[in-house]
């Protein structure tokens, strides 16, 4: 039962000097709380940067035209090769590993014009497995079909930009737009994307219309980007390797012949964006744990003038026959005691504080245009950083006790009873 004793011991000393407790316990609540917070913007950093970048699409590969860098099959370096329509289909029927295909046409320098408001707008003509490669969803209405394209239906799904400067907040469904002259119903609304990663234009800039129907502006037979996905990221090099070497079989080049036609795998940048969120998570780790260790020093320092204003009662003890391990545990108990209360105590603040906040402002000065809402960054307390800090708050709060602790317990009975 010494353990008890030395425990109640320490409260009742804590709770004598209460003021000097108070004041410890909450800077290191304020480094617990410090930490949390700092640790819980760099979560949201990490997903809402990686949010932004798949944007694009979480597994999405593009291929477009390119030339050959070597000779093959008797003809010369340097041959442009020139995707076709029919490409499609091959590559759909000879790679299993491909899930979902699409050609991509670009229909530019055609106004847009709904009403009285014009607009330069790039529409892009897909089909409808687009939707699954390129991650969009709808606010309103339905993405463009098989039947869309089969019967070159006039049709069209806008972006959120698009549709907010267009018709100003207004309905859009089954509103008619013109392209180049042409007329489209809109039978769906995207939703806002915060994307930091594209090509060509973002698509809350763009209207999306079946790939058949943009055969009124462009020759449908050589897209300008055929779009897939792979099954699965882990066969995502595989699928490379089988869609080039089959566009090498109907273009006859090398299938090692990377320039001949350019394969694009977005997933190859997550290594850089997970690298840049690390790089700040380890950096606000750093100066939360500084943060905490500068709350450990000043719990050595109230420590060791505790240690120096209780000299004679240290001496009182062991000479009524306190071991040296009495004396130990009970400062080494105040110092715990006073970094469980500081650790309770931040936490429930930096919980208050991540709930209060919720988000902080992002992306959303690059996205002006779609409101305030969007691209924010919320705050997000993980368990891995709640154990961090309670493990770095004990190793920090045994360090700084012990050192005080192991000081009181050495001191000579005899010097300590006289001292003044």
């Amino acid at each position: 039962m010494q353990w008890r004793t030395t425990l109640i011991e320490a409260l009742r000393s804590l709770a004598y000097y209460r003021r000097r407790s108070v004041i410890t316990v909450m800077s290191l609540a304020w480094g617990v709380a410090s930490f949390l917070i700092l640790m819980s913007y760099g979560s949201g950093f990490e997903v809402a940067l990686t949010s932004a970048f798949r944007a694009v699409g979480p597994d999405l590969v593009i291929t477009f035209n390119g030339q050959t860098s070597t000779q093959a099959g008797g003809l010369r370096a340097g041959r442009p090769i020139r995707m076709r329509l029919n490409d499609v289909e091959a590559i759909r029927e000879s790679v299993p590993a491909v899930a979902w295909i699409s050609p991509e046409l670009f229909v530019r320098n055609r106004k847009v014009m709904y009403g009285t408001t014009e607009k330069d707008y790039l529409a892009r003509g897909v089909r409808a497995e687009y939707q699954s490669i390129r991650n969009m969803k709808l606010t309103q209405g339905r993405w463009l079909n098989l039947m869309d394209s089969v019967q070159r239906n006039r049709v069209a799904v806008v972006g959120a930009t698009v549709a907010s400067e267009l018709f100003r907040n207004g309905p859009a469904l089954g509103e008619t737009i013109t392209v180049g002259g042409i007329r489209f119903e809109v039978i769906g609304v995207l939703e806002a994307k915060v994307q930091i990663s594209n090509y060509n234009r973002p698509d809350n800039h763009c209207l999306f219309i079946p790939y058949e129907t943009a055969g009124i502006f462009r020759d449908l037979q050589h897209p300008d980007m055929i779009v897939w996905m792979p099954r699965s990221p882990q066969v995502s090099e595989q699928a490379i390797r089988q869609v080039r070497a089959a566009f090498a079989g109907i273009h006859r080049f090398s299938p090692t012949d990377e320039k001949a036609v350019e394969i694009l795998a977005f997933s190859q940048f997550m290594g850089i964006i997970t690298g840049m969120s690390l790089a700040l998570q380890g950096l606000l780790g750093f100066v939360g744990t500084l943060t905490l260790g500068i709350g450990g020093v000043g719990l050595t320092n109230i420590m060791l003038a505790s240690v120096l204003e209780r000299t004679r009662e240290i001496g009182v003890m062991r000479a009524v026959g306190c071991r040296r391990r009495t004396v130990l545990m009970q400062f080494l108990n105040e110092a715990l005691l006073i970094v469980a209360f500081g650790g309770v105590l931040g936490l429930l603040f930096s919980v208050g504080a991540v709930h209060l906040i919720s988000s902080l402002p992002f992306l959303s000065g690059i996205f002006d245009d779609l409101g305030d809402d969007v691209g924010r960054l919320q705050l997000q307390l993980s368990p891995l950083a709640l154990f961090l800090s309670m493990g770095i708050l004990f190793v920090v709060g045994l360090v700084a006790g012990l050192i005080p602790a192991i000081r009181a317990a050495n001191l000579d009975p005899v010097r300590a009873l006289q001292y003044e």
